[in-house]
């Protein structure tokens, strides 16, 4: 047995108004909070979040400590993907608690129907429900077709 071995792997979100963004995930993608340190001010320096069965960490920005949200940069260069039971409704809750529709559902060549949405806080989120199961085989021919396609 390899002493190197992964044994789990956690996302980990910086954000401006980390309270806010707890709120924003609970009340949007159902997601329930384990844990939370919080300075005497109030900012969080450690939160856990529950998104099903799986741990995304949060915490506020600490500039003084490089800690910085996407907003810092302007963008996020990640994506959380989340699958969902029902795309449309997800999406439609996200943007309605004010999130930005980066691109509407709609079905996707990989066998799901697919979303993208902007948090308030910077970070981006592919929701995804299934609606086919496709070998990989077929997806990477229509991965290809789509761009034959494009290029005509």
């Amino acid at each position: 047995m390899s002493t190197n071995k992964i044994i789990d792997v956690f996302p980990y979100l910086r954000v401006r108004n980390a309270n806010a963004a707890i709120e924003f995930y609970q009340s949007v993608f159902g997601a329930t909070e384990e844990f939370r340190l919080a300075e005497p001010s109030g900012r969080i320096g450690h939160a856990q979040l529950k998104f099903g069965s799986y741990t995304v960490m949060i915490s506020d920005e600490y500039p003084e400590y490089g800690i910085q949200s996407p907003e810092a940069f302007g963008g996020s260069g990640a994506s959380i993907h989340l699958h969902v039971a029902d795309v449309d409704a997800m999406t439609q809750r996200a943007v309605d608690a004010g999130a930005k529709l980066v691109m509407a559902p709609k079905d996707q060549f990989y066998g799901e129907r697919a979303a993208k949405v902007l948090d308030p806080f910077g970070h981006e989120w592919l929701l995804g429900s299934a609606i086919e199961q496709v070998s990989s085989e077929e997806m990477q021919r229509r991965f290809t077709a789509m761009f034959e396609t494009s290029e005509e």
